[in-house]
């Protein structure tokens, strides 16, 4: 493997931690004045988690795990450790009152002053806890010689289970409703909720882990894809994410091997089909439900998975929401990665100060366009909180992924 798809590889890694950290301040910012408001500058640079967050709703959050099931069983099921206090759990106690509907989803909420932050208690340049577990994914890789199904779920469950140095609250659906089946003694291979029952199973962070594992065959898009999608079930069944990884995977693959970040951004726009149905018309069914969670299943499923004629590219990027789902995420990013016409830094920014599920949109378009880039302009490097265990992480890993063997491991 030449050197220049190396560091290439080594840039798209950056990127994603690039994209994550310059997010978090405004993730899940719905109001365009709010994000103006709270960054009046724009996100020029990496900032703490403020608080309050006036689109939050991630207080009580439910996690309900089988304390009794898992006890049986041997199986550990704290998840959220000092974090509990946050969510409606099966094992701690709640103190929260939940009174109010605001924001674009009418999810129950806390009164503004009591309105945690996702990501509370995150500084400048930390990383998020879906950015831990991509670091989770890569020492997997680096600590068995290459990847191992088996060996990344044990090295998940035991980073999960136990109290870890990232300090992110903020634990999204997918790992809640993981580790409730992983309490009820069910097979670590078979925990992954589904799309069909749980719809923001199929949302944007389900594609960072895969398409980071894809990177150990940047000469193989077939290979690549195979095994990203395999990566993806275990623990995102989601018909939509395995859609965008298809398209993905060659994507950051020809990106790794030279091709200009404009001419793949103007493909992806071009081959993505449109939402029928996006935008605020998309966020007032959920408020009319009073939020996502009470809109009957059939109806969520015809609200997301039907498309209209025309491409995204007919597109203006205002039609799509700025939600989790990637039927709207990835258009969004492509639309955005055009309007910058490539530039990786600018393309970040403008996705930070888009709000919504910036932080998922951001490492993938972060690896995306690092990908396709000579260099990562070093000041963003090291403003990242620990940037030396990340330099010495992405190192090994890309060594694992110049081998070009790195999937051979059972």
């Amino acid at each position: 493997m030449s050197n220049s798809v190396v560091q290439r590889i080594k840039n798209a890694l950056w990127g994603a931690f690039i994209g994550d950290a310059l997010a978090m301040p405004a993730h899940w910012f719905y109001s365009p004045e709010s994000i103006r408001g709270q960054f009046p500058e724009g996100i020029d640079r990496y900032y703490p988690a403020p608080h309050p967050h006036p689109d939050a709703f991630m207080l009580g959050m439910t996690y309900q795990p089988d304390v009794k099931k898992a006890g049986a069983a041997g199986r550990p099921y704290d998840i959220l450790h000092q974090h509990a206090r946050f969510y409606r759990t099966s094992y701690s106690d709640f103190g929260f009152a939940l009174g109010e509907r605001d924001g674009e989803h009418g999810n129950a909420t806390a009164a503004l002053d009591e309105r945690t932050h996702y990501h509370h208690g995150l500084e400048a340049g930390e990383s998020t806890l879906g950015a831990d577990l991509m670091r989770v994914l890569m020492r997997s890789v680096i600590n068995r010689g290459g990847y191992s199904e088996d060996g990344f779920l044990d090295d998940f469950i035991r980073h999960m289970t136990q109290p870890r140095s990232n300090r992110d609250p903020y634990t999204e659906i997918y790992l809640r409703r993981w580790f409730e089946h992983y309490s009820q003694d069910i097979a670590a291979q078979n925990c992954a909720e589904q799309q069909r029952r749980v719809w923001s199973i199929g949302s944007v962070g389900g594609l960072i882990r895969p398409l980071v594992l894809a990177l150990l065959n940047p000469d193989n898009a077939y290979l690549a894809t195979g095994m990203a999608l395999g990566h993806q079930q275990l623990t995102h069944r989601s018909e939509m994410v395995g859609s965008g990884l298809s398209l993905l995977v060659p994507a950051l693959l020809r990106l790794v091997n030279g091709a200009s970040p404009q001419a793949i951004f103007r493909e992806l726009l071009q081959q993505l089909p449109a939402p029928a149905v996006s935008g605020q018309a998309l966020f007032q069914a959920y408020r009319d439900h009073d939020g996502p969670g009470n809109i009957p299943t059939d109806e969520t499923w015809r609200l997301h998975m039907r498309f209209s004629h025309e491409s995204a590219e007919q597109k203006n990027p205002e039609y799509f929401a700025t939600a989790c789902y990637v039927e709207q995420a990835l258009p969004l990013m492509a639309a955005l990665g055009c309007e910058q016409a490539g530039d990786l830094i600018g393309t970040l920014r403008a996705n930070a100060e888009a709000g919504g599920d910036n932080v998922h949109r951001g490492m993938v378009l972060g690896l995306l366009l690092a990908a396709g880039s000579a260099d990562v302009p070093e000041e963003w490097i090291t403003g990242l909180k620990n940037h030396n265990e990340l330099a010495e992480e992405i190192h090994r890993f890309a060594t694992v992924a110049a081998r070009g063997d790195g999937h051979l491991t059972l």
